[in-house]
């Protein structure tokens, strides 16, 4: 019998969140862990002092499991070498390491050496069969996901293809999931547990800004589409954005549109660059990287981080036992 999400991370729930770079800081992977599932921050491009300080709001606002989300495409060898140093010598074993596309065998071998728990997200049968030959909980990405997409395969079609060929392994499914009713059809489909990404950029905890939120809270998925437009950053890589004027016309100049703050430093943005706004973040937000998935259909209103927790809990695997636990908790309180 394979494990559980909840069994390999320690959780209530059987949801992961998505470690969306900018947009998920430590505030709102913590909210999302003390909502009895798993926060995960967007590691990105942080290294040293900024990690070091990242890692420290998260071991100090959860006592609960949590990740660190890392991209190997985007850091290169060298640099992720040093996140990965940094998060195993830094933090505790309750932080997971998270990554976005498969690593090299050697980071693989380092973490599982070092017993932290692993999640890997991946767009190929391939690159999932690799991970869970680790012992990595699998985060099957479907097109239907916003943000840098890493296949073709829709969302069913690679659980269902995962699960007949790992069935042993712990896979979640990711994109377009954003009511408890896709949660329900992903794991009708063989998914243990789901990623959310797009139901948590309009979170009151996400950095996400304020426009940004706006636009995907009343946006439905014909407002998305695939492209490769915003490359700057993070080249060779499709992504589903909202529709943008940048989208619309890629002939446009390179050009800076705004700036940005990322761990106290200033950074210019162009148009065309890969980061989200974030809160942090002035200029033509409207010609930024929005990324959203189709779940954005189902996505209308900012709650809390816990309320949507809350709303998937009760169809994932894993709420029985919490609303078990809740009952007894509540008759021994009598």
């Amino acid at each position: 019998m394979r494990p559980t999400l909840t069994e390999v991370l320690g959780l209530d729930v059987s949801l992961l969140q998505s470690g969306m770079g900018g947009v998920a800081g430590s505030d709102l992977a913590c909210a999302v862990s003390n909502a009895g599932a798993a926060g995960c921050a967007g590691g990105y491009k942080l290294v040293d002092g900024a990690l070091s300080a990242m890692l420290g709001r998260l071991t100090a606002g959860t006592d609960r499991p949590v990740g660190v989300n890392l991209i190997p495409e985007v850091v290169g060898p060298e640099s992720l070498d040093r996140q990965v140093a940094q998060v195993l010598d830094e933090a505790p074993k309750r932080l997971h390491l998270s990554f976005f596309g498969i690593p090299d065998d050697a980071v693989l071998e380092r973490v599982v050496a070092a017993g932290r728990k692993l999640v890997v997200q991946v767009g190929t049968v391939r690159d999932g069969l690799h991970a869970a030959g680790y012992g990595a909980v699998v985060v099957a990405q479907g097109t239907e996901a916003g943000g840098h997409l890493l296949g073709t395969s829709t969302r069913d079609e690679l659980v269902g293809e995962l699960r007949a060929r790992a069935p042993d392994a712990c896979v979640v499914a990711a994109g377009g999931i954003g009511s408890p009713a896709d949660a329900e059809r992903a794991v009708a489909a063989g998914a243990d547990g789901v990623l959310l990404g797009t139901a948590f950029v309009v979170a009151h905890e996400s950095r996400a800004h304020s426009y940004f939120k706006h636009a995907v809270a009343t946006a439905d998925e014909t407002d998305t589409v695939i492209t490769d437009v915003y490359e700057i950053g993070w080249p060779g890589r499709r992504h589903r954005v909202l529709a943008t004027a940048v989208t619309a016309d890629p002939g446009q100049p390179k050009k800076f549109i705004g700036k940005t703050v990322v761990e106290g430093k200033s950074y210019l943005v162009p148009r065309f660059g890969s980061a989200v706004p974030t809160d942090a973040t002035s200029g033509r937000i409207e010609e930024m990287a929005l990324y959203c998935g189709q779940s954005c259909s189902s996505v209308s209103v900012e709650v809390s981080a816990a309320e949507v927790v809350a709303a998937f809990a009760r169809v994932l695997p894993g709420a029985e036992a919490v609303n078990n636990e809740k009952r007894v908790e509540s008759n021994v309180s009598r």
